[in-house]
């Protein structure tokens, strides 16, 4: 079993809900890899756990701006989502990235352990972050701030059985 970070948004959360599973997209997460592990000289496993969550979060950002231009910002929530969950089977994909795993199907209620989300104090960053993520992906180091300013922002946890509560307090 390994503990995996998957990036997600507020609606898909409301999937996770409604459906007991979501889809995450390519079936890529984020985990505590071998090449993770390799790729830092120091660190224990909850420094590393850190760095693959950062990712998914990062991942996530990515999520919201792909919601936006499917349809406008109409709905779209502007909170980086991460659902921790423990799955089996799960395949490194170092060509990707160090943390990168692919995951072998849907992720279920069941195997969630957490879910992290930003606060609404976030979201205005989070929003800046969202209209900077490409420029960043290119090396525009303006853009890298306007994302450094968004994951300054610390994730909170949720246990699983918070999820409803919490989507009803959005």
């Amino acid at each position: 079993m390994t503990r995996v970070y998957v990036p997600a948004t507020i609606e898909i959360l409301q999937e996770l809900v409604t459906e007991s599973e979501f889809h995450p997209m390519s079936r890529t997460a984020f985990a505590v890899t071998a090449t993770l592990r390799e790729a830092y000289s120091s660190g224990d496993e909850e420094e590393l756990a850190e760095v693959a969550m950062g990712e998914a979060a990062r991942a996530s950002l990515r999520l919201i701006a792909g919601r936006l231009a499917e349809g406008g910002d109409d709905g779209v929530r502007f909170r980086r989502v991460v659902v921790a969950a423990d799955v089996d089977d799960v395949t490194p994909r170092p060509d990707l990235d160090d943390a990168v795993v692919r995951l072998p199907g849907p992720v279920t209620l069941a195997q969630v352990a957490s879910v992290h989300v930003d606060l609404a104090e976030a979201e205005p960053d989070i929003e800046r972050a969202v209209a900077a993520i490409d420029e960043a992906d290119l090396g525009d180091p303006d853009a890298e701030f306007v994302l450094g300013d968004a994951e300054d922002h610390v994730l909170a946890w949720y246990a699983t059985q918070e999820i409803s509560f919490l989507l009803e307090l959005l």
